[in-house]
């Protein structure tokens, strides 16, 4: 028997609800039926990703600025127990996914974190996350 570690699943995307008005999506309908785009989410995330492109300098400019990690940032027990052990203390910025490993225990991340600021999804344990909650910028 072949023993696989299971790696855990994290989300690729968010749900998020949008009110339009009624000639907005009206129009938006047409442009679906006319065959521009599959579907209604389809045309949404068209124009997600055009306004992200038209404002990417500015977005480049502050992912620099604030010094975020850009993606996905993992933090392991082993990651955390180096940080204390050097006696630093970490500072998350994060755009996209901060995730902290469930064998970290709230003790742990008290002592190696110092702050966390994630713009996306921060995935932890219950118990982590109470433990931090102080620290966790919103």
């Amino acid at each position: 028997m072949k023993l696989v570690e299971a790696k855990p699943k994290f989300p690729d995307t968010e749900k998020v609800t949008v009110n339009l008005g009624l000639v907005d999506l009206a129009q938006m309908d047409l442009l679906v039926e006319e065959g521009f785009y599959t579907n209604r989410t389809d045309f949404v995330r068209m124009a997600i990703r055009n306004q992200l492109q038209l404002h990417g300098e500015a977005i480049r400019q502050t992912v620099t600025r604030k010094r975020y990690v850009m993606g996905m940032q993992r933090y392991s027990k082993a990651e955390l127990e180096k940080t204390v052990a050097a006696g630093e203390r970490l500072e998350i910025h994060v755009l996209g996914l901060a995730s902290i490993d469930d064998d970290v225990t709230p003790e742990l991340a008290r002592e190696a974190i110092a702050s966390i600021h994630v713009l996306g999804a921060f995935l932890a344990s219950s118990a982590v996350k109470a433990a931090l909650a102080d620290r966790i910028e919103s």
